[in-house]
C-alpha cells in the first residue's frame, strides 16, 4: 500500500527537488543494507544528486507517505514522514540540513500512518498536522489468505480500522494532540488518502478521509477547535447504492467553475472512482458517470490522483495512478493485472476523455502504481509527473509542450496567514476567463506536490487580474501581470519575479 513521496524546495534555490519514502517489507529482510528514503537536489540542469547522507535524513522504518510544510514559519520547508508504527518529523535547519524533531515536538504517531496534511485550522497563522491510520496491523498475526499463494495482503475486511490523529500548532515547536478533544479521534476507519480544504466556504478549513472498505469521512470544521463527521449527511461517503468503496487517493478543485470545491476519490478495482460535486448547500451530488470517469475506471485500482492543467489551456484535468495491491490477482482474475496503466484525463466540454495513449510511450506503460505528485522542476511552466510506485523505482515524467499556451505560476507568501498560505484562494482573470485555484493541504495520495499554483492562460500574454484571498481574511491584488513567469505574492506587499 505504500510508495510515497513528492516534491520539496528544501534549499530555497526556487528548484524542486524530490523526497522518496522508502517502504520496505515487514519484518525487513536480514541484510546489512537496510532500505532507507532518499533526497534528491535538483541541480537546475535536468539532473539530480542524492544528498540523503548530507542533509542528515536518517529514516529506515517501514515508510509511507510524506507531507511538506513550514510549520514554524521560518522560510524554510519542513517534513513529515509517516510509516507503520512510526512517523517522523524533520526540522529544515535552513543550511542544507535537518534534524529528527519527532519527540521534542509531540508528533510520533504510532499507529499505521498513511496520508498527512499540513493546514491551519484555526487560523492562527501556524500549520496544524493532520495524519490519516490505515488499520490495526500485526505482522506475526495468522491471518488467512484463502486465495493467495504466500502471505500477500489479505481482504480488508479481516482487519479493524484505526481513528486519525490531529496535532494542534503550539507556535513554539511543539505540537499537542487534539485528537479526542477535536472529535476527530472518535471516528474510526481504513484511512489513506486526505485532503484538507474548505468545501462550504465559510474560512475555516476542513477535512476530506478517503478510507477503504469503510465510509469517507469529511470532517466540517465549527470554528471552535472542534469537527462534526458529516460525510453521510452529506452524501459523500458511499457509492449511490449505499455501499462503502476501497477509498484511496483524493483531491479536490472547482471542476465547475462555480466557486466551490469538488472532490474526486479513487478507488479499487471493481468499483468506480467517484467525483463529488459540491452542491452549493453543505451536501454533494455524485457524477461520476456523467463527467466520463466512471465506466472506464472500474477494472483499475485507483491510487495517487491529482487535478492540474497539463496543457496550459485553462481547464481542469485530472491524471489518476493505476495498480493493484495484489500480485497474484492475474492467476485468480485474468482480466486483472497487477502492474496497470494511468490515466490522463483532459477536459473535453463537460466531461472528461482519457487521452493518456496520446502523449507518449511512458503513459502508455503499466506501473504499480501508488503515490503521484505533480510539479513543475525545470521550471519551464508546464506541469510535470512523478510517479510513485510499489516494488518498483519512481519514475519522473518531464511535460514536453504543455508551455505552448501561455501560464503564470504564483508562489504564495504569508505574514499574518501561515507562511506557506496554506488555505489561500488565488483567482487569475484572463482573456475574459476567471479561473481560481485554492493552495490545499494533503492531496493524492501519500504524497507532496508543487506548493505554487499553475495557470494555464491559453492564448492570452498577460493576468488581468490576480486576486489572492488569504487565509487571515486580507486580500491582495495586481494588475497587468505579464504570463510566462513565476511571481512571488507576499501577504501585505507587492509582488517580486523570483520563482
Amino acid at each position: 500500500m505504500g510508495g510515497g513521496g513528492g516534491f520539496v524546495d528544501y534549499n530555497n534555490d526556487g528548484l524542486l527537488d524530490i523526497y522518496l519514502v522508502c517502504y520496505t517489507q515487514t519484518p525487513q529482510p536480514d541484510s546489512t543494507a537496510k532500505p532507507r528514503d532518499a533526497l534528491y537536489r535538483n541541480n537546475g540542469d535536468g539532473t539530480f544528486t542524492d544528498v540523503t547522507d548530507k542533509a542528515g535524513i536518517s529514516n529506515s522504518m517501514w515508510g509511507m507517505g510524506l507531507a511538506v510544510g513550514d510549520y514554524d514559519n521560518d522560510g524554510f520547508a519542513d517534513l513529515y514522514v509517516t510509516g507503520y508504527g512510526a512517523s517522523k518529523l524533520y526540522h529544515n535547519n535552513r543550511d542544507g540540513t535537518f534534524t529528527d524533531v519527532t519527540d521534542k515536538a509531540g508528533v510520533n504517531n504510532r499507529q499505521w500512518g498513511a496520508s498527512a496534511a499540513f493546514f491551519d485550522y484555526d487560523n492562527d497563522g501556524y500549520l496544524d498536522l493532520y495524519v490519516s491510520n490505515y488499520l490495526k496491523f500485526d505482522p506475526d498475526a495468522k491471518v488467512p489468505c484463502e486465495f493467495f499463494e504466500g502471505r500477500p495482503y489479505c481482504h480488508i475486511a479481516q482487519f479493524k480500522g484505526s481513528t486519525p490523529v490531529l496535532f494542534h500548532n503550539n507556535r513554539d515547536g511543539t505540537f499537542t494532540d487534539v485528537s479526542e478533544r477535536s472529535g476527530v479521534g472518535k471516528n474510526v476507519g481504513k484511512g489513506l488518502g486526505v485532503v484538507a480544504l474548505d468545501y462550504n466556504n465559510d474560512g475555516r478549513m476542513d477535512i476530506y478521509q478517503a478510507n477503504d472498505n469503510d465510509p469517507n469521512f469529511l470532517f466540517r470544521n465549527n470554528g471552535d477547535g472542534t469537527f462534526t463527521e458529516v460525510a453521510l449527511e452529506a452524501d459523500a461517503a458511499l457509492d449511490p447504492e449505499g455501499n462503502a468503496r476501497g477509498g484511496m487517493g483524493v483531491d479536490a478543485s472547482d471542476v465547475d467553475g462555480d466557486g466551490l470545491l469538488d472532490i474526486f476519490v479513487t478507488n479499487f478495482s471493481g468499483q468506480t472512482n467517484a467525483l463529488f460535486r459540491n452542491a452549493a448547500d453543505g451536501t454533494f451530488t455524485e457524477e461520476t458517470y456523467p463527467m466520463g470517469l466512471g465506466r472506464v475506471s472500474i477494472p483499475l485500482s485507483g491510487f495517487g490522483a491529482k487535478f492540474f492543467d497539463y496543457d496550459d489551456d485553462g481547464r481542469v484535468d485530472l491524471f489518476v495512478l493505476n495498480g493493484h495491491p495484489f500480485e497474484p490477482i492475474n492467476k485468480v482474475f485474468p482480466d486483472v493485472t497487477y502492474a496497470e496503466p494511468p490515466f490522463l484525463f483532459e477536459r473535453a466540454g463537460r466531461a472528461f476523455r482519457d487521452v493518456a495513449a496520446e502523449h507518449g510511450a511512458a503513459l502508455k506503460r503499466f506501473y504499480l502504481g501508488r503515490g503521484l505528485a505533480v510539479g513543475d522542476y525545470d521550471n519551464d511552466g508546464d506541469p510535470d509527473l512523478l510517479l510513485l510506485n510499489a516494488g518498483e523505482p519512481p519514475v519522473l515524467l518531464r511535460n514536453d509542450g504543455g508551455n505552448r499556451n501561455h501560464w503564470l505560476g504564483v508562489r504564495l507568501v504569508g505574514t499574518k496567514s501561515n507562511r506557506d498560505g496554506v488555505g489561500a484562494r488565488v483567482t487569475v482573470s484572463a482573456g475574459g476567463a476567471r479561473r481560481s485555484k485554492y493552495l490545499l493541504g494533503g492531496r493524492s495520495y501519500l504524497s507532496a506536490s508543487d506548493m505554487r499554483l499553475l495557470f494555464g492562460l491559453g492564448a492570452s500574454q498577460k493576468a488581468d487580474e490576480l486576486e489572492v484571498k488569504w487565509p487571515s481574511g486580507q486580500l491582495s491584488t495586481l494588475k497587468n501581470v505579464s504570463a510566462d513567469q513565476y511571481v512571488t505574492v507576499r501577504e501585505g506587499a507587492p509582488p517580486s519575479g523570483k520563482p
